[in-house]
């Protein structure tokens, strides 16, 4: 957006537009050229209209999802008016337990690919959506990977690669605590699954028998 009257800053314009379309009702935050816009989840399609037919916003750049922990999940929009080269950042927050938002194709043609990979990913359905079916991962998969709980079977499957912790490597400095790799739980089923695999990793109990041990006969076996 341009300056406003009597040269307004860009943000400010921005601020005013917002604020007399929506109220108390949305949060703002300036960003470099643009503006952030929180809005609630019954307004996003509005909002997103708001910001195409009012703001010239008819750019679509990108969405995805944010996992934020107990606040739930926040989906963010980028816009950008190429005739007033403006930026927006409009986003809301659907909650864990009922992670659904109206689909934004009708607005945006260009949400279609990106909603699906959000949905994917972080589990939020966009109703009305025209195919929202996997993207990205294998058939069969279950969970979504960009989840804050989601853990990361191959931590604990195969031990993190290199010795990044003294006594890693069976010889030199004694061992501290092991720190767990990222995606692994510090408690549960999980976790002692990766001490078990770290505790076999440098005791070497899954090496081949080595040469001139006994066999499962107690036989002496070859070289």
């Amino acid at each position: 957006m341009s300056a406003g009257p009597a040269g307004q800053p860009v943000q400010q314009a921005l601020v005013d537009a917002w604020t007399a379309r929506f109220g108390d009702e949305i949060t703002t935050e300036e960003t470099f050229g643009g503006l952030a816009v929180g809005v609630p989840h019954e307004h996003w399609l509005d909002a997103l209209t708001f910001a195409r037919d009012d703001l010239s916003c008819g750019f679509f750049d990108w969405l995805t999802g944010v996992d934020e922990l107990d606040e739930g999940f926040a989906v963010v929009v980028h816009v950008y008016s190429l005739e007033r080269r403006h930026h927006l950042l409009v986003r809301t927050r659907v909650s864990k337990s009922a992670p659904v938002l109206p689909t934004a194709t009708g607005v945006y043609r260009g949400a279609e690919w990106h909603e699906r990979e959000t949905s994917e990913m972080f589990g939020v359905l966009f109703e009305g959506h025209p195919n929202l079916v996997p993207l990205l991962l294998p058939d069969g998969f279950e969970g979504h990977p960009l989840r804050k709980d989601f853990v990361l079977a191959a931590r604990v499957a195969k031990a993190w690669p290199g010795a990044k912790e003294p006594g890693e490597s069976g010889h030199g400095a004694p061992s501290r605590r092991r720190v767990r790799p990222p995606g692994v739980p510090d408690e549960g089923a999980w976790g002692a699954a990766a001490e078990r695999a770290g505790r076999t990793e440098r005791t070497g109990r899954r090496s081949e028998p080595s040469a001139g041990s006994e066999g499962p006969e107690g036989e002496a076996t070859d070289a």
